[in-house]
């Protein structure tokens, strides 16, 4: 999909990128990749197929917590190749000088295979099975590793949701069910200070799995884009997970997830504050995103709208109706 923050490569500056790498002179290139923020293209070189991941301009304005974002995303997949058996892709080259582009950029291998969703299997029940696997992955300090770290769940969640908060202003733009967010994440502090620190992918969606059959007929899968993760609160990854459910009627991630975790979800009462509170979260990205990445004639504006006011009003229903 278009979007204001992808940048658009010619022929001379792919071939130029590629030449400074030293994998050799571009025969053929195409995008690739239903993302909505950085660029990604697909080069052929001997009969060698790349992938170039190009983030976007650095004149560009993008949200807080994507500044720098694909600088980070490296280090995720650094942590899933040595924390855990799931398969990623291979990077050869990283330039982050912004001497060919005014952008960083890599070039990874270019896995064979299709997307999750295009195989016969049930995707939430892998999907779930690759989240347990990485939130075996703990660390002692969260939020985004690109941002500021905190010492708990709440001083954390708090900050991302005030940073996209300065982010709409910064476009002109209040955010009544962003400070509306802020009231429930002070409401709930205790409970949200008592949240385990894990990685956290909060991108869970099939096109980020590919999926490719070995000889003997079985699938293996591998992960690509872990750019939107974050150290936090493991629940936060069930928001995708069947999405647009309550957390209650999830019954195949619950059971999934469950079925290999090293510590299983029990849903309780604070399971649910935790896991509504980062619903909102994700109603805020979707509310403030689309400032920065389409015009109010782009289906991606109006997508953004609907998906936002729904995930706000089942978050707010529960938060609401809460008495500790």
């Amino acid at each position: 999909m278009k979007s204001k923050t992808k940048y658009l490569l010619n022929r001379e500056q792919i071939s130029k990128i590629f030449d400074k790498a030293g994998l050799g002179q571009v025969d053929s290139y195409y995008p690739m990749g239903a993302g909505e923020f950085n660029s990604v293209y697909c080069a052929r070189i001997n009969n060698i197929e790349y992938v170039l991941k190009i983030a976007p301009r650095v004149d560009k304005s993008v949200l807080t917590y994507e500044k720098d974002m694909l600088e980070s995303e490296l280090k995720w997949y650094e942590r899933i190749a040595n924390g855990t058996n799931i398969r990623v892709p291979k990077v050869y080259y990283i330039d982050c000088s912004k001497e060919i582009i005014d952008a960083s950029y890599f070039i990874m291998e270019k896995l064979n295979g299709v997307q999750l969703d295009k195989i016969a299997v049930n995707a939430t029940d892998k999907l779930a099975q690759m989240a347990s696997e990485i939130h075996k992955i703990k660390n002692d300090k969260y939020g985004y590793v690109q941002n500021v770290l905190y010492d708990n769940w709440y001083l954390a969640i708090r900050s991302m949701t005030e940073n996209l908060i300065k982010d709409a202003k910064a476009k002109g733009h209040k955010s009544k069910r962003g400070e509306k967010l802020l009231q429930y994440i002070d409401q709930f502090k205790e409970v949200l200070k008592e949240a385990p620190c894990c990685m956290v992918n909060f991108d869970l969606w099939s096109p980020n799995v590919i999926c490719d059959k070995d000889d003997d007929g079985n699938y293996n899968f591998a992960w690509i884009d872990p750019e939107r993760t974050f150290w936090g609160d493991f629940v936060a990854d069930f928001v995708a997970l069947e999405y647009g459910k309550s957390i209650e009627d999830k019954k195949i991630a619950i059971e999934s997830y469950n079925a290999v975790a090293k510590t299983p979800l029990v849903i309780d009462d604070k399971i649910k504050i935790r896991y509504y509170v980062a619903e909102a979260y994700l109603a805020l990205i979707m509310e403030v995103e689309k400032y920065y990445r389409y015009s109010i004639f782009h289906v991606g504006w109006h997508r953004n709208v609907n998906s936002a006011k729904f995930l706000f009003n089942q978050a707010f229903a529960y938060l609401q109706s809460v008495t500790l």
